[in-house]
């Protein structure tokens, strides 16, 4: 949701969007909705952990609309398995017989490694790929998604936090390997946005707050979720690269105050 947002906004500054996913009528229904405003836009499905798809798609962009300027880098997501079910554990629960208690000790390597991949290698590769032209005609911008959970660590999902603490960590080594090129690399960290991945975790069917959703507000001083409109400003600002031209290897949080909030 946020990352079409963010596509929806480029191709209104005149941007040629390539919208790219695994679900094809995802990508259609953000490039229709694109085309309908009068701007110019491609879906093309495509695995961000296969090479071979990523390359495909590669190839359809160049081919459609000549190498790419941006590439914003937005795959990711979580895993039941590699969640645990108690925020803290308790030596209780090293004794239980609960088939659906999950602790640390309990969280599944497959699992895990699934939400890494996504998260981590869903942005490596993708990057190979698409920024190689980038390095060779010494021009571009990278925008990774980082979240939150990177700079701290959220309460159950354990992959996830750790995934997303290797795509900051990613970034800046990346701004550092491609600044001889001429290609710039930033990310930016949302913090709580409501969306269809995570509306049932913080809200109840009535509209209320979850318990985690109450806690989540309680931290963010600005005392609400952002709105993803409230992202493209940052967005429009380091993919230009006459706005920021000397910026590159930064982590920009957009999240209404949640991550220089001590709790006290």
């Amino acid at each position: 949701m946020l990352c079409s947002r963010m596509a929806v906004a480029l191709a209104e500054c005149g941007a040629r969007v390539a919208v790219l996913s695994r679900r094809q009528e995802a990508v259609d229904a953000v490039a229709g909705e694109i085309r309908d405003a009068g701007g110019e836009a491609v879906g093309i499905s495509c695995d961000v952990l296969d090479r071979e798809s990523i390359t495909a798609a590669n190839r359809t962009i160049e081919e459609t609309y000549g190498p790419i300027d941006i590439l914003i880098n937005g795959a990711g997501g979580n895993h039941p398995k590699g969640t645990a079910s108690v925020e803290r554990l308790r030596v209780d629960d090293l004794k239980s017989d609960d088939p659906d208690l999950r602790t640390f000790f309990e969280l599944d390597p497959a699992g895990v490694s699934f939400v890494f991949d996504l998260n981590f290698m869903g942005t490596l590769l993708p990057t190979q790929i698409f920024a190689r032209s980038m390095a060779e005609r010494e021009s571009g911008t990278i925008l990774n998604i980082s979240s939150m959970a990177a700079f701290l660590p959220l309460t159950k999902v354990a992959a996830y936090s750790a995934a997303k603490a290797a795509i900051d960590n990613f970034t800046r080594w990346l701004a550092v390997h491609m600044s001889p090129v001429g290609v710039r690399v930033n990310a930016i960290a949302p913090g709580f946005y409501l969306t269809e991945q995570n509306r049932t975790l913080l809200t109840q069917e009535d509209g209320s707050l979850t318990p985690r959703g109450e806690t989540i507000v309680s931290q963010t001083p600005a005392g609400r979720f952002g709105q993803p409109h409230e992202l493209i400003g940052t967005l429009l600002w380091l993919v230009d690269d006459k706005a920021s031209s000397f910026v590159t290897g930064i982590v920009v949080p957009v999240d209404g105050g949640f991550s220089a909030f001590s709790g006290v």
